[in-house]
């Protein structure tokens, strides 16, 4: 069988199994099936049917379940209708989630996941996180799923700077930071750095170009972080890493401190 042959069987599988799927109402509140989240309620259409089917990037999933603590602060910047907001809600407990969303349309499902679940440690910023403090243009998808910020933009949201709210007193400074902004990541840690520097966070980071993936990793490493792969190093156009500040350098700066007291 021919290659082409393959991927047009593929195909056609690929659409046979989502079927039944396409039978389900949108709107339809269901239970997630699998996975940390399990037996979480999920509203059907308000994203991927994969993460109600609890197959929704599974590595990732795993990756931030082993590192993310009880009693932690944890930020979920670009949270979209809220799954890995409610995955850090399970995961922080007595902590706190922070959740960053400026899609009128994800804003919607996001609040009305929190309140299905009975979420009491979630706080929603209608925000775009940004290098700056102010209202910017915002370019939507038609789809309304995702958007960006861009100068062509028809829609405007309101921007801040990460360390702006954290210096104000808006939010808490995190332990983690999921980050997933559809290309305006380097921009959102510019306007982080002093958070990042003061606190050392954990970052999972999902880069949309490699251009900025690059500009965003030589600025990890000025701050002395250290990174590695976690997603398909095969997408081109996406990058997806996890960067910590090493604990020998955390160490180190401890016994300094120490030493001039």
């Amino acid at each position: 069988m021919s290659l082409s042959s393959e991927l047009l069987n593929d195909t056609r599988l690929a659409k046979i199994a989502r079927l039944p799927l396409s039978l389900l109402p949108r709107g339809t509140v269901v239970r997630i099936l699998r996975g940390t989240l399990r037996g979480n309620r999920w509203i059907v259409g308000s994203a991927l049917h994969r993460c109600w089917l609890g197959f929704y990037e599974s590595k990732n999933q795993q990756v931030i379940s082993k590192e993310v603590h009880p009693g932690s602060v944890f930020w979920d910047v670009g949270a979209n209708v809220g799954f890995y907001s409610l995955l850090a809600s399970r995961l922080v407990c007595s902590g706190k989630v922070f959740s960053f969303e400026p899609v009128p349309r994800n804003l919607e499902f996001l609040r009305k996941h929190i309140v299905l679940n009975r979420l009491t440690n979630v706080e929603v910023l209608p925000i775009a996180v940004s290098d700056k403090d102010g209202i910017s243009s915002f370019r939507l998808e038609q789809s309304g799923l995702m958007g960006r910020l861009s100068g062509e933009g028809s829609a405007t949201v309101s921007t801040a700077a990460l360390d702006t709210l954290v210096e104000e007193g808006k939010v808490l400074p995190p332990d983690y930071v999921k980050m997933d902004i559809e290309g305006a990541e380097l921009l959102a840690l510019r306007g982080a750095s002093r958070t990042f520097q003061r606190f050392r966070p954990v970052l999972f980071l999902a880069t949309h170009g490699r251009e900025v993936e690059a500009e965003c990793r030589c600025l990890l490493e000025s701050w002395g972080y250290d990174y590695r792969n976690i997603g398909c190093e095969s997408n081109r156009d996406m990058g997806e890493i996890i960067a910590k500040f090493p604990a020998s350098r955390n160490q180190k700066s401890l016994e300094g401190s120490s030493t001039a007291s």
